[in-house]
Order: C-alpha cells, then sequence, then structure tokens
C-alpha cells in the first residue's frame, strides 16, 4: 500500500483526518454538466430556416422583429402574428452566405423594415470550441472520477482490487465510548491484568525506569458472554489512546492476499499512531492451527493472514507501543507459535463470575433501573449459578420490562425472579391447556424431583417447584446453590443422578403408567455417568484413566471410530454407565416407597397452588399445612374486585416464577 496517499496524523490521540485536493475538480465537473444541460436545452428549440426571397417577403410583411449577423451564420426572430400556434418556434436562419451580406444589404433592411431591431456579433471561437470539445471532457471526468480516482484511494497494493486491501478497523477513542472500569465487574483480577496495559500506555517510562517490558500482546480467554469485549471497550475508555478494533472474519476474502495486506495496512497504521491498542476480536477465525486443512499446505487465504499476523507481531521494535489485545472462546484451536512469548505472550482469563462477581454485575445494570425496597440483589446472585454477565444484563432489563407491563413504579423481587426463569427457560405459558391426567402425572414427577432434593443432604437446597409449563418444561424443580461449586465431589453427582430418577419414578409408582417428559432427565442422568467414568476417574473398575475423546474433536472432520481407547474399553464402559444410573435408579426409589405420604402430600399442594417454595416443602415434609389462598381462590376473588386494566398485581400475591434446577436445567459441569 503506498504510503505517499496517507496524510500524517493530525494529533496522537485522535485518527487521521484528510482534506480533500479535488474540491476544484469538483467545481468544474459541476460547471461542466450544467454547461451540457444548457446546450441540449437549447437544441431542444430548433430555428426555422428560410431562403432569401421568403425574408424579404417576411421583411415587406413587417413580420421581422430581431436580426442577427454573424461572420458564420445570420439568424433572427419573427413577431407573432395573430392566428400563429404558441408551440412554433419564432426562431429563423437564413440560409444565405454571411460574406454576402454588404452595405446595401442592410440599408434596404433599414428602409424597408425600419423597426427591425439589427445586431451585428463577432466570431466566438472559445463558444465554438467548448461546445466541440464538451462530450470529450464529459468522459474523461466520468473515467477520472469513477475509475483513477477509486484505484488511488485503493493505494498500490492492491491494483485493480479497489479498497479490498484496505484494513476495516474502527478507530475508538476514550470521549467516542461512555464505558470504563466502573462499568466492568466480576472479574477482578482479569481488570487488574489489563489495568497494566493502560498504565503503560499512559506512563512507558515508568515500566522501562527498571528495564521492564510490557508484553506485546494480550490475548482474552473465556466462555461466550463473560466479558472479554466489554472489557475491551473499557480499555478504549480508560486509557487516552486510539483503539484500533477488528474482528477476526473481516480480514477473509474470497481474493488470496486481500486477508494479508489488511494485516499489513493495520499494523502501518496502528505504528503511525503509537501508542495505540489493537482489538482482534474472533481470533479464532484466522488463528486456527495450519496444516489441518484438506490440503494440509499453507497456501490458503486464512493461513496467509495468519502468518502476515505473526510477522507483523513479532516484527515489532522495543520503542513501538503498540499492544494488540485478541478475545477469544476457542484457544485450543489457535496456532501455537501465535500464543508464543513474544506474540500473545499473556493469557488472561475472563471466567464466569463467582456469587459475589453475580452480585457486583447486578449492581451495575441495577443502576439504569428502579428498584424496589424489597429487591435483594444476594438473593439473585445465589440463584443465578452459571450466568454469565449477558444473562444478568438481560435479566435486569427482563425484570425492568415485566414492572412497565404490570404498570409498577419500580422493580419488585418477584419481577426479577420471572426474568431470570425467562431467561434461562423462556416464557410461563400460562394459557397452556392440560387434561386433568396430565396434570396430575406432572405434579406428581416434580414432586418425585421436591421430595427426593429436599431429603438429600448433598444436594442444593429446594428454591420453588411449579407445574405451569414454561418454554420447553412441563413443569420444573429449582434450586438454591448456597454456594458456587468449582469442582463437583461424588456425592455430589450422585445425590444429581437420584434427584434425576425421581421424577420417572414417581409417575411410575402413583400413576401405573410413563411418558417422555422425562427426556431431559434421562439424557442428563446419562451425560453425568459418562463423564463420571470417562473424564472424571470416579469408577473403580476403570480407574484414574481418562477416555474423553478430546482429539477428534479439534479435526476439521470426525472419524468413525476414532476412539483412544479398544472397543472392550468401550464395552466397560457402556455396562459401567448403566450400572451408575441403575444404582440411582433403585436407591431413588427405595427413598420414594419409603415416603410416599409425603410426596401425595406435595402433589395435591402443587395441583392446588401450582407453585410452592422450599421453605413450603420443608413444612410439608415436616408434616404442617400450608395457609394460604389457593389459585382457584385468588381466582374468585380476582373476578369479584374487577380490577382496571394495567393494575399493578400486589406483591403479596403468589409468586408465579421458577429458578434453577438440577433436575430441570443443565448441570454446571467444570470446564
Amino acid at each position: 500500500m503506498a504510503e505517499g496517499n496517507d496524510p500524517p496524523p493530525e494529533r496522537p490521540g485522535g485518527p487521521n483526518l484528510k482534506m480533500s485536493r479535488g474540491i476544484v475538480s469538483w467545481l468544474i465537473f459541476i460547471g461542466l454538466a450544467l454547461m451540457l444541460l444548457a446546450v441540449l436545452s437549447s437544441a431542444g428549440v430548433r430555428a426555422k430556416q428560410i431562403g432569401i426571397d421568403q425574408f424579404w417577403t417576411e421583411v415587406q410583411n413587417g413580420r421581422i422583429e430581431k436580426i442577427v449577423l454573424r461572420d458564420d451564420s445570420i439568424t433572427g426572430k419573427f413577431l407573432p402574428s395573430q392566428g400563429t400556434d404558441p408551440k412554433e418556434s419564432l426562431d429563423f436562419e437564413l440560409l444565405y452566405p454571411p460574406t454576402a451580406i454588404d452595405d446595401a444589404f442592410v440599408q434596404r433592411l433599414l428602409s424597408e423594415s425600419p423597426n427591425t431591431e439589427i445586431t451585428r456579433e463577432p466570431k466566438s471561437i472559445w463558444v465554438n470550441l467548448m461546445v466541440s470539445l464538451l462530450p470529450w471532457l464529459l468522459i474523461f471526468a466520468f473515467i477520472w472520477f469513477v475509475v483513477f480516482r477509486q484505484l488511488r484511494s485503493a493505494g498500490g497494493g492492491m491494483g485493480m482490487l479497489g479498497s479490498f486491501g484496505r484494513s476495516r478497523h474502527r478507530v475508538t477513542n476514550k470521549e467516542h465510548t461512555d464505558v470504563t472500569f466502573a462499568d466492568v465487574a466480576g472479574v477482578e483480577e482479569a481488570q487488574e491484568e489489563v489495568q497494566e496495559v493502560v498504565e503503560f500506555l499512559k506512563a512507558p517510562k515508568k515500566f522501562q525506569r527498571l528495564g521492564g517490558r510490557i508484553p506485546r500482546g494480550v490475548l482474552l480467554v473465556g466462555e461466550p458472554g463473560c466479558g472479554k469485549t466489554l472489557l475491551a471497550k473499557a480499555i478504549a475508555g480508560e486509557a487516552d489512546v486510539p483503539f484500533f478494533s477488528i474482528s477476526g472474519s473481516d480480514f477473509v476474502e474470497m481474493f488470496v492476499g486481500v486477508g494479508a495486506s489488511r494485516v499489513r495496512d493495520l499494523f502501518r497504521q496502528a505504528k503511525e499512531n503509537a501508542p495505540c491498542i489493537i482489538f482482534l476480536d474472533e481470533i479464532d477465525a484466522v488463528g486456527r492451527k495450519r496444516g489441518a486443512t484438506f490440503g494440509g499446505g499453507g497456501h490458503d487465504e486464512r493461513e496467509q493472514t495468519l502468518n502476515a499476523i505473526l510477522v507483523e507481531m513479532d516484527g515489532f521494535d522495543t520503542s513501538d507501543q503498540v499492544i494488540v489485545i485478541a478475545a477469544t472462546n476457542r484457544p485450543d484451536v489457535l496456532d501455537q507459535a501465535l500464543v508464543r512469548p513474544g506474540r500473545f505472550d499473556r493469557q488472561v482469563y475472563v471466567p464466569l463470575p463467582d456469587v459475589q462477581g453475580r452480585y457486583e454485575i447486578l449492581k451495575v445494570h441495577a443502576r439504569k433501573v428502579k428498584l424496589g425496597p424489597s429487591v435483594d440483589l444476594r438473593r439473585m446472585a445465589r440463584g443465578t449459578s452459571t450466568f454469565n454477565g449477558a444473562d444478568l444484563a438481560a435479566l435486569i432489563n427482563e425484570a425492568a420490562l415485566l414492572a412497565t407491563m404490570a404498570d409498577r413504579e419500580f422493580v419488585v423481587q418477584d419481577d426479577l425472579e420471572e426474568a431470570r426463569d425467562k431467561v434461562r427457560w423462556g416464557r410461563a405459558r400460562k394459557s397452556r391447556t392440560k387434561d386433568e391426567k396430565e396434570q396430575i402425572a406432572t405434579a406428581y414427577h416434580e414432586a418425585g424431583h421436591a421430595l427426593v432434593q429436599a431429603l438429600e443432604k448433598n444436594a442444593d437446597p429446594v428454591h420453588k417447584v411449579s407445574i405451569i409449563p414454561r418454554g420447553p418444561l412441563g413443569g420444573a424443580t429449582f434450586s438454591l446453590p448456597e454456594k458456587d461449586r468449582h469442582n463437583f465431589s461424588d456425592k455430589y453427582v450422585r445425590a444429581q443422578m437420584r434427584i434425576l430418577c425421581a421424577g420417572r419414578i414417581a409417575e411410575q409408582i402413583f400413576c401405573d403408567d410413563i411418558n417422555t417428559g422425562a427426556a431431559a432427565d434421562i439424557r442428563q442422568a446419562t451425560e453425568i455417568a459418562r463423564k463420571m467414568i470417562t473424564e472424571w476417574g470416579m469408577n473403580e473398575k476403570l480407574g484414574f484413566v481418562s477416555y474423553a475423546e478430546e482429539g477428534a474433536k479439534t479435526m476439521w472432520f470426525d472419524l468413525p471410530g476414532n476412539k483412544d481407547y479398544s472397543e472392550q474399553t468401550a464395552r466397560i464402559i457402556d455396562q459401567e454407565v448403566r450400572r451408575l444410573i441403575d444404582t440411582a435408579y433403585a436407591e431413588t426409589k427405595r427413598i420414594i416407597l419409603d415416603n410416599k405420604d409425603r410426596l401425595e402430600v406435595i402433589k395435591e399442594a402443587l395441583l392446588q397452588y401450582e407453585t410452592i417454595t422450599g421453605e413450603e416443602v420443608n413444612a410439608l415434609i415436616r408434616g404442617e399445612t400450608l395457609d394460604r389462598p389457593s389459585v382457584t381462590d385468588l381466582l374468585d376473588d380476582a373476578e369479584r374486585a374487577k380490577p382496571a386494566v394495567g393494575t399493578a398485581r400486589p406483591v403479596s400475591a403468589e409468586p408465579e416464577e421458577t429458578g434453577p434446577d438440577p433436575a430441570s436445567g443443565p448441570l454446571p459441569m467444570p470446564g
């Protein structure tokens, strides 16, 4: 790319501003266009041609108003007469040689038509020349503005490909973003590491005093929605330097070599504006391991782009204050040359927030909405295990929308609970009709989950049980973890398997039938059992050996039977998975048979109230009764009261929200 076409930066902290040099050219182009329009409009009115005899006849009749004598033509204008068509042209051109015009011709014209205006005009060479050259000038102007200027804007690197070789990055400065580190919560360790980058860009001599060198590349790694891009935006808000942001997919085009050209253009502009930051989002789009394609070579477009990135990052001088920050959720597929020291020599892990982090994130997003006095954000943080930052932002937004639709003045706890369940499992389908038999089967199913979970000492406490359909679920039993679990013990995962088996067993015992509602429970129990054996080493027969098929998942294709163990081992794995599930099934069946009366009480409460809390489940297990109006009583009261449309539901009414559930939602697995 020709550097001569790019002006120097106006200031180090802002993007390059370029004064257009084609204003005069544009004015000339517009003038030529207006002249062409005038010529075309005048050409539309065609003068009448007459001979010399007809001319003298019209002179004697007194119809000649004006005559213009030129060196190359004789033109004039008739006086309009009665009955003349208004659309008919009054202009005429005399078919008579201009060289034959002498003083006698003029004297005769004056004597026979004294009122005729006679004008002599010299020959205009420039006008004739302009009229003859105007079409060619317009053609040249079109070629100049449409073709040559486009090629010049593309620079010298890509030739006829136009602007394909130019980088499609966006430049952001501190005054262009309102995101700072105050808007980032739940990732304190990652924020501290990135803070070092900001401090280096603000005061590089502070780090160079002891001979230290700031990392040239920082790789942000984490699950989707954990805040990697938000953290990069906060850097742009904190560091008063240009911030070049681009996605990895923006480098790749159908033309070979375009991606590499864009990389070179991006890094060239970054060096010209140093100190600055380059942010490459989703770098795994171009940074995947080389040699894993079908041909096995390194000449495809993606690999050429990767090679250009490697060369540019390793070619930095020690004085270049350019820092590259990249983000990805697939660090396992990145090329090793990309993550070696000297390039991305620091990896910052952006994890899922813990309970304190979720509380801080909820506080950040709750600053934009009005919260009621009954809102408990710490309780919401406990009930949103495995939620990432994007989920929590959506939770607060959904709660605000629910409060608005209910015509409330502020957001209450019920809105937050409903928003949490809506984000995770979907909207409650309260209008869905069930026949009585299906409703009873659902109540037994959820009562089985709730009973076993409440009796299991190694499981999370029951938070809420509901038979209101939500998303794909006909009902759900929700837990409220007392703490975040980063590792799962053998007792905990076996308790989860028993809870998952409880719904099907309750239906089988009390309804004398089974249905398809336990499909998700079966799938989840099987997944837990298989992970216990193949990944977590929780099986005595197969021992402390990993049988996970992770190697085949990184390939672009999957070969059948591509396993790291024999068919005999695969048969043993299947047998042990079946044994674990059968053991959990038998233990759960014994628990339910020993507590049939308690399960019946929970089932009746679900049919009566549709939703009961964890405290109420424990009270029913202890033999207590619930003293609150049922759903039928609330409907009857509402019918008698006939509230106006849009009236807010009382806070004291029974909430219909639901929460996290190991029996209905996915069990969080360690990464």
